[in-house]
Formats: C-alpha cells, structure tokens, sequence
C-alpha cells in the first residue's frame, strides 16, 4: 500500500484540526501541536510506505528521511510555491533583489563569525568589509554596493566550522521544513540561528512582530529565488530524494573544502543555497 502526497496532507490537516479544537486557541499553542502531529504522520507514512524504500550504507536513515521528505514535499506543494508565485509575479523585479541583498547582508553576520573560528582572515576581512558597506552606503544592505566594488560574498557556516575542524558529517539527514542536512549540520544549523539572535539587529532592536514578518519574508523570497531550478530539477531528476541528497552531500565537501580537488555533481541546480 503506498501512500500519496495527499493523503499525508489529509492526515496532517485532520490530526491539526482536531488538536486545535480540543487545545485553547492560542497561536502559541500550534508549534506544540504541529510538533505532536509530526509525531504521528511520520512512522505513520514510513509504516505504509516500508515496502517501497530502503536504507543504504551512505544514507542509513533512508527510509525516515524519504518520509520527512515527502511530507516537505507537500508543504511546498500546497504553501510555499504557491506563495513564492504570487510574490514573484506581484513584485518587481528591481525590488526582489533589494529584499534578496538585504537579507544576504544579514547573512554576512554568520559569514564573519565562522570565517573567524575557522582562522580564515581573508574572509573575515571581506565579509566584515561587505557588511559594513552594504548596510551604509547599501542602504541596510538594499544594494549590494560590495560586490560592485569587487568584494566577494563567501558563504560560512557552523557546520562547515566543524567539518573545518574534522568533525565528519555522518548520516544523511532531512529536517522537517528545512529539508538536506546531516548529523554535524544540523546541529551547526542551530548554532548560526543563536548567533543570529544574539548579534543581528532584525531580533536585538525589532519587535515580535516586525521580526515575523522580516522571517516571513526571508522564507517566501528564498523560495522564490529557487523557482526555476525547481523547474529544473522537476525536469532532471529521475528520483528528486537521491539527486538532491547526493548534490547536497558533495556541495557541502566542496564548501568545507573550499572548492579544493572536489569534483563537481553532474547538476548544481543552479548553485542552489541549501
């Protein structure tokens, strides 16, 4: 028996809908109840699903993760593109790379922070000196005046800090919601989201709900800005789950290594930012 796209978001909806009426209704209360949700659907789809996947040496968590997969899957399907459509139509398109500069300025903030555990000066200068012209003479970062002036943005984060230092990656993993990860980024994932509260201004000087909407926003143009090479991969791809956990694997060597004698995926959909 195998279940579809659409009967987990089925599930999904009914277990949500039931917990919300039987809960006080408080927006604080859905995480919680999302979370119990997930709890259920998930073994629940991996039961039905057991006779079509399988683990590998490589990727041990294959049958959990194909699960978590399918039910990101559906999230995109029905939420996130959907949405990442209507933006992109609405808004110009001199305005998206304003709203996708500013939050690659804020971006810089975890750059300069790893590159400087990871003993990386010319980065840490770089990415300093990025983050100080674009959020000045860029306007909060709305122009990426650095990269004009020939400054390159480098990406670092705190699991490539830990690759640096020979922490290995172990299984393959994927996050609900956030997708291609493994056993030392995801931890890593959630250092840089601390560090970013600590540091970046949209949290220490913003409201609660200014700093919502900023996220809010943050999502939808990521997700705009990787329309076409969902496209692509659509198109390319004869199973999605194993091209992008092998396009991601080997972009994540090829970022901890810095680019050094690590070969190129047969794909990168278009340098996409996992």
């Amino acid at each position: 028996m195998k279940i579809m796209k659409n009967d987990i978001f089925l599930i999904m909806f009914h277990i949500l809908v039931y917990n919300l009426i039987m809960s006080p209704i408080k927006f604080k209360n859905f995480f919680s109840v999302l979370t119990v949700s997930l709890a259920i659907i998930l073994p629940f789809s991996l039961a039905l699903n057991a006779e079509n996947v399988y683990s590998s040496d490589d990727d041990p968590l294959e049958p959990i993760n194909r699960a978590i997969f399918g039910f990101n899957e559906v999230i995109d399907d029905t939420v996130l593109e959907p949405v990442a459509k209507g933006y992109r139509a609405i808004t110009p398109d001199p305005v998206e790379d304003s709203v996708s500069n500013f939050f690659n300025n804020l971006g810089e903030i975890n750059n300069i922070f790893n590159s400087a555990l990871q003993l990386k000066l010319d980065k840490t200068i770089s990415s300093s000196a990025r983050f100080a012209i674009n959020s000045t003479v860029g306007v909060f970062g709305l122009f990426d005046i650095a990269s004009s002036l020939g400054i390159e943005r480098h990406r670092e984060d705190f699991g490539q800090t830990l690759g640096y230092y020979g922490i290995p990656a172990g299984p393959y993993l994927v996050l609900p919601f956030f997708g291609s990860s493994t056993f030392r980024d995801a931890p890593g994932f959630y250092a840089d989201i601390a560090v970013e509260k600590s540091i970046s201004p949209v949290h220490t000087e913003l409201h609660h709900e200014e700093r919502q909407l900023i996220q809010a926003t943050n999502v939808i143009d990521t997700r705009a800005n990787l329309l076409q090479a969902t496209k692509i991969l659509d198109t390319a791809a004869k199973d999605k789950y194993i091209f992008l956990r092998e396009s991601y694997l080997q972009k994540r060597t090829k970022m901890i290594a810095d680019g050094k004698d690590v070969q190129d995926f047969e794909i990168d959909v278009l340098e996409i930012n996992y």
